[in-house]
This record gives C-alpha cells, structure tokens and sequence, in this order.
C-alpha cells in the first residue's frame, strides 16, 4: 500500500514554467506514466491538480498527466473538473450576485485598466486575473484595484503571483477547491501528499501530511516544506514524486 493515496500539485512553477516558455512534454509523459502506474500498480500516489489555472487549461493538464480517477481543483476553488465522469462542478457557494459582481468589476477593468496595456486571461468564469508585459507596472496597479473594490462592496481580494495580479472571490479559494476534493474522495489528511511553489499553495500545505518544492519556490513557503528537491519545476517534480512512492 503506498503511504499517499493523492499527491495535489500546482500547476505553474511546478507542472509547468511560471514563464511563456515551453512545457517539457518529455517530463511530463513521465508524470502520465507515474499516474498510469499508479492506477494499475497501488503503489505511489495520483497526482491531481490544484490550480488558479482556468478549468480547460487546467483539465488540458490533467489529461497530459493521465489523471484519469481524481477531481482537479481549476480556477482558485471556482471550478472541479473530475475526469472519473467528465463532469464540471461550480462551486455552490457561487450566487447569483457573486456572478454580478464579477462581472462588474471586470467590466471597471475592461473600461479603466485595459486601455494601458493590461489584459484579461481568458476563460476565467468567476474571478479575473491581469497581466502586462511590465510586471512592475502591473503590481503598480493593485492598490488601485484593491481601492475601487472595496468602495463598491464588491466583497473580493486581490492578490498577485509572480507576473498576475488575481481578483476573487472572499468565499472561494484552493482552500475551499481542495475541501470539496476532499470530500468527494473522502481522503484523509494522512493519506495526502502535496507540492507547491508560491506562498498561495499554502492551501496545499494545509491540507496535507507530506509536502514539498521544487528548488524555485518561494523561499518563504519552503519554510514549510518537509521536502525542498534541488531541481526545478517539473524536473523537482519528478525527484518528489520518486519520494512519495511506497
């Protein structure tokens, strides 16, 4: 019996570069053939997701895995995509005004941030996240966001990773994403594995017995870590997951 039944990995940063560049799709055949192995073997962990990634990237990346038996945290918590049933589940706590409100703040930024150069990730159905080639000129810009937001009572929190500022909802986060999972799977914290790379995988951490980094996290959150691989991203990856076997 392996000591995990489930290892939750972030996407960006781990799975994948936090850049534009290219995905190493050498490495990550390597993930989909752990992931088979681990189907048919009961000897290592599944490696699902859990990510701030819109639903079809991030069920796109699921795929490339072979994760064919575990839900997917997609969207910071607003979606679970589980590929048991090829359903798509929106967070039940997401009303009607939430959705309203969202869009209206969206709206603000079409009208007021996109006019200097930021954009809007597409796919996104209930938070906005922005990016412009200036990173320093994106981050610039938060205070403002932060300001408009809380004047309107559109009761959101803005944070931002290391090139994306990310506007969501109060109520939905990795954290409620993963407690969905959770229960879905009905998986104990014992049984729970996970890997991460910035201070907002602290979701992960939390939620499981076993965690770790690649050597490009944070350094805050390999704090925390009770593994740090000296590789980088899926290359770290790959080192954690031969830890995790059974």
């Amino acid at each position: 019996m392996p000591a995990y039944d489930i290892l939750i990995s972030d996407i960006d940063g781990c799975l994948a570069p936090e850049s534009a560049g290219p995905m190493d799709a050498l490495a990550l055949a390597r993930v989909a053939a752990y992931n088979l192995a681990a189907v048919s073997q009961r000897d290592r962990p599944v490696v699902t997701l859990c990510s701030g990634r819109p639903q079809p990237y991030a069920e796109a990346m699921s795929r490339m895995i072979a994760n064919t038996t575990v839900p997917i945290v997609c969207e910071m918590g607003v979606w679970l995509y589980d590929p048991r049933e090829n359903r798509f589940l929106l967070d039940p706590a997401i009303s009607s005004d939430d959705m309203r409100r969202i869009a209206a703040c969206e709206a603000w930024v079409r009208e007021t941030l996109c006019p200097q150069g930021i954009v809007i990730q597409p796919g996104k159905t209930a938070s906005v996240s922005l990016w412009h080639p200036d990173t320093s000129f994106l981050l610039a810009q938060k205070p403002i966001i932060i300001e408009k937001i809380a004047r309107e009572g559109w009761n959101m929190r803005v944070a931002n990773t290391v090139a994306w500022i990310n506007i969501e909802l109060h109520h939905v986060s990795k954290a409620s994403g993963i407690a969905r999972l959770l229960a879905m799977t009905n998986t104990p914290k014992a049984k729970l594995a996970g890997i991460g790379d910035t201070m907002g995988d602290m979701a992960i951490r939390e939620a499981v017995a076993f965690f770790a980094c690649p050597a490009n996290a944070d350094d805050k959150l390999k704090a925390h870590a009770d593994y740090v691989s000296p590789h980088h991203d899926v290359a770290g990856v790959l080192d954690i997951l031969e830890r995790v076997r059974g």
